[in-house]
């Protein structure tokens, strides 16, 4: 898989994903790239959940995730994110803890738990 990141004027950063751009902005007409990184993990894990309840039939009226946050005060890393699944009433209980294991599934959530390496260089284009 490869990506083109772009620099289109002033503080926007652009990654070309196949025919798709996401377009990030350090000046709030777009999320910020850390921002954007947050909210990878809430929809990743949104795609499983949405995903077990239409294999069963389960509308998703009221169903939500809030995700918060948390770092730490001294290295301002973030050391903990909550993924709450908020269902409605008439949710079936029978299917709360498997709500919560569907998201458990998220690539993204994985991939932090087992992260990549990086190699970062410097690469001179061809004239």
């Amino acid at each position: 898989m490869e990506m083109d990141i772009t620099f289109p004027g002033g503080l926007r950063v652009d990654a070309q994903l196949g025919d798709l751009v996401v377009e990030t902005n350090q000046d709030g007409s777009a999320p910020a790239p850390f921002g954007l990184f947050l909210a990878s993990i809430g929809t990743c894990a949104g795609i499983y959940v949405l995903g077990f309840c239409q294999k069963r039939g389960i509308p998703t009226d009221g169903v939500k995730i809030v995700q918060r946050v948390h770092a730490d005060p001294v290295t301002r890393m973030v050391d903990r994110i909550d993924l709450d699944i908020v269902v409605p009433p008439d949710f079936p209980e029978k299917y709360h803890d498997a709500l919560v294991r569907s998201a458990d599934q998220c690539a993204v959530k994985k991939h932090l738990e087992n992260p990549p390496s990086f190699q970062v260089r410097t690469t001179v284009q061809a004239p």
